[in-house]
């Protein structure tokens, strides 16, 4: 009759379901067995005792011989005749429940590991590769987060390094999603930056491609304002320097949309057609001629490549033409009577002779 060596666990006092086995003795069942069912029950694995028992050693582990009828399951067996052979000193259930050395928790490939299945070395948590993790499904060293590839994070899923927050690919961030270095912020490709959406530095804005921006929305630096290109703007969508006004392409203004230096008055008259009117900016976005043409965009059209249709853009002045050839007459007047209006300015920027157009 072929002996089986396998492992069987139980309680602080020997028993399972209610029955006290002693060591030295043999049991046998009387009837079929069956897995979960009927039968004794144990594994041919130590480990795999503990799929059924905690990992403590307050449980007695034992080694057992299985005879007589054998049936073999995932993690169990079950057989009708039964040997207690002798009681496992919990040392010894350790070296068994893991391959690794020195380890005092369960199914560690690696060494000195207190948490379970650890393919690393000196793991509290569980199933990391990496080492020193207190964390777990570590497979870089020394997290006390969980799914890091990266190194030292107290955050979760970080590919980066000593980041307390989550999902970062850079290096010492609080915030979470950033693949730039030193951000308390979100999803930043920035350096060090507070605000959230940045791919510039030192940003506690948001949305900036600059450098040190308070502000949302710049791509240049220093801005407390939102949308500049330019640097130091506490205005908005400032291409020029240091204004506080609005629309400024030049500097140091406190007004808006100047393209001089040091203004704090807005100009009265702008230029329309080469010539100069007295006229302001806003003033001129009222006259309907120009509302008219401010509709203009490029026109599309399709293609077919390789048997797959594509979108391209027209030329600026084709663009122009399809644009005129679709207004009415009475919007052709209005343009007319753009101030200024010069039909050889016109026909330069546009390419488009509207004096001989065949109009609606």
């Amino acid at each position: 009759m072929e002996k089986i060596k396998a492992y069987k666990c139980f309680n602080s006092d020997m028993t399972c379901k209610d029955f006290r086995y002693k060591v030295g003795e043999t049991y046998k069942h009387e009837g079929e067995i069956e897995l979960c069912s009927s039968g004794f029950h144990a594994c041919i694995k130590a480990q795999n005792c503990f799929n059924y028992y905690a990992f403590t050693s307050k449980n007695i582990v034992c080694e057992i011989e299985m005879t007589g009828e054998v049936i073999h399951g995932e993690d169990k067996s079950v057989c009708s005749e039964i040997k207690i052979i002798k009681k496992i000193s919990w040392d010894e259930v350790l070296k068994l429940a893991n391959s690794g050395n020195g380890n005092s928790g369960n199914r560690n490939s690696g060494d000195r590991n207190s948490g379970y299945r650890n393919s690393g070395n000196e793991n509290s948590g569980y199933r990391n590769s990496g080492d020193r993790n207190s964390g777990d499904r570590n497979s870089g060293d020394g997290n006390s987060g969980n799914e890091n590839s990266g190194y030292e994070n107290s955050g979760d899923r970080n590919s980066g390094y000593r980041n307390s927050g989550n999902g970062n690919s850079g290096y010492g961030n609080s915030g979470y999603g950033n693949s730039g270095d030193g951000n308390s912020g979100n999803e930043n490709s920035g350096y060090r930056n507070s605000g959230n959406g940045n791919s510039g530095y030192g940003n506690s804005g948001d949305r900036n491609s600059g450098y040190r921006n308070s502000g949302n929305g710049n791509s240049g630096d220093r801005n407390s304002g939102d949308r500049n290109s330019g640097y130091r703007n506490s205005g908005y969508g400032n291409s020029g320097y240091g204004n506080s006004g609005d629309g400024n392409s030049g500097n140091i203004n406190s007004c808006n949309f100047q393209t001089g230096f040091f203004n704090s008055r807005k100009e009265n008259k702008i230029r329309l057609f080469n010539n100069y009117i007295k006229i302001s900016r806003e003033e001129a976005l009222e006259v309907t001629g120009i509302k008219i043409c401010l509709k203009f965009k490029l026109s599309r059209y399709r293609r077919k490549i390789n048997g797959k249709k594509k979108i391209f853009l027209m030329s600026y002045k084709k663009s122009w033409n399809n644009f005129i050839a679709d207004l009415t007459k009475e919007e052709i007047k209005e343009i007319k009577k753009i101030p200024n209006f010069d039909v050889d300015v016109f026909y330069e920027i546009t390419g488009q002779k509207i004096w001989k157009k065949n109009l609606k």
